[in-house]
């Protein structure tokens, strides 16, 4: 990036509740107590997976490239380190990891040498011919002093200090040690809600798609570049920013959001009802119309109460669809309850009634701008009780507490719409009962 850009360093995402807080200072004992790039028994049974052990690149590789940059980088000491350039631009450049994650705790720590500038980045993507910052948020990572000291008078480093988010969201105070000590960098990501943590403190906290989010996109340098932060799976990043930064003890904890209803290769667990199109492609599983344009529904085979339950979809042609929740089905008659998935200005998040009162709560017609026609979206619908949220790409949609709701309980459901012409696919299907 340009100057001061952040090195995103350590990242460590906490269990599935990623707005709790945890317990930092016993988390920073146990490490002190136990070898350097190495897990703990607890670390190997709550799922902890090292992604450097002290003498091996062998899970890295460089950005658009098939290994591990031949120089700028080197693992010494027990440290994986990006080295000072002697001109900008000429060392190995980012490195990432080779595999993608989705929800996850990542934990590492980081020492900075004098005027260091460097990042994770994390949810990134791999385009041709253009940097990973483009499409990957990033925990910034600076030599924060000497910044200070010789920042140009113009140039405002809120934002691209250690622990922000990268030009759009700064610490409340500077929690770094100084130049030459190891600091612990933490990263929270579940469900698009995202944590800093450095040094035990939390820095910044956003939820990805929200309206505070979005504005804040709107008005940085990322607002020319639309898949910024979209991935819901992406590649970590370490960034090299032409100064010398050390790495270890860098280890990751995938979160397990409950079970997937959807296994990406076929239908397994659920039923169609009706004769629109359903089927499998490219791992993603689509509703199409059929020749009899009628409704037709896709439903669990299962019953559930209480859910959490999380999806994508993308409206390829007109988008007239919805997820049903505590429902039941004779042929293509459907009784419970639907959160809608429609065009633009039709009440995505919605609830609506069938075979009853109808339209239960629409959402503000305000936030219908989370959608995003042709594009992927996620849906999260939780239902406790007689009590409904909905969230469409990070914006809660509507909130509904109702008897009859929450005396039912039902299959999940798709749906296509009557009238043909429609197309939709959806994928990530992850349901986790409450």
């Amino acid at each position: 990036m340009k100057k001061y850009h952040p090195i995103i360093i350590s990242l460590y995402i906490l269990s599935g509740c990623t707005q709790s807080g945890t317990n930092e200072t016993s988390l920073a004992a146990a490490e002190s107590a136990q070898q350097v790039n190495t897990l703990s028994p607890a670390e190997v049974v709550q799922g902890w997976e090292l992604l450097f052990d002290g003498t091996s690149s062998e899970l890295w590789r460089g950005y658009q490239k098939e290994s591990f940059p031949q120089q700028g980088w080197k693992v010494e000491d027990g440290n994986l380190i990006v080295e000072k350039s002697m001109q900008e631009g000429s060392g190995g450049g980012t490195i990432i990891t080779k595999k993608m994650y989705r929800n996850f705790e990542l934990s590492l720590e980081f020492m900075v040498s004098d005027t260091a500038n460097s990042g994770v980045l994390y949810l990134g993507l791999e385009k041709e011919g253009e940097p990973m910052w483009h499409t990957a948020p990033e925990f910034q990572i600076l030599d924060n002093q000497t910044a200070l000291n010789s920042a140009d008078d113009n140039f405002d480093l809120r934002t691209h200090l250690t622990g922000d988010n990268y030009d759009l969201q700064s610490a409340a105070e500077d929690y770094t040690k100084p130049v030459g000590k190891w600091n612990t960098a933490r990263i929270v990501v579940n469900n698009g809600h995202v944590e800093h943590w450095l040094n035990g403190q939390k820095t910044i906290e956003y939820q990805i798609n929200s309206e505070d989010w979005t504005a804040l996109v709107a008005n940085s340098k990322f607002n020319e570049y639309s898949d910024y932060g979209q991935a819901s799976r992406g590649h970590i990043g370490l960034q090299d920013h032409d100064h010398e930064v050390k790495f270890r003890n860098i280890k990751i904890r995938e979160i397990q959001n409950g079970i997937s209803l959807f296994n990406g290769e076929d239908l397994s667990g659920w039923t169609i009802h009706g004769t629109e199109k359903w089927y499998v492609e490219d791992g993603n599983l689509i509703c199409e119309s059929g020749p009899d344009a009628e409704y037709g529904y896709l439903a669990t085979d299962k019953s559930y109460k209480d859910i959490d339950l999380t999806l994508e979809f993308k409206q390829e042609a007109d988008g007239n669809s919805g997820v049903f929740f505590r429902s039941s089905l004779e042929g293509i008659k459907i009784s419970g309850w639907q959160t809608e998935i429609a065009p633009p200005g039709h009440d995505t998040g919605g609830i609506y009634e069938s075979y009853g009162r109808q339209w239960l709560i629409k959402p503000d017609p305000e936030k219908d701008k989370a959608l995003k026609m042709g594009e992927w979206n996620t849906m999260r619908i939780q239902v406790i009780g007689g009590k409904v949220t909905t969230w469409l790409n990070g914006q809660m949609m509507i909130e509904l507490d109702d008897a009859k709701i929450g005396q039912a309980e039902g299959q999940i459901a798709l749906q296509i719409h009557s009238g043909g012409g429609i197309k939709v696919r959806w994928r990530n299907i992850y349901l986790q009962e409450l």
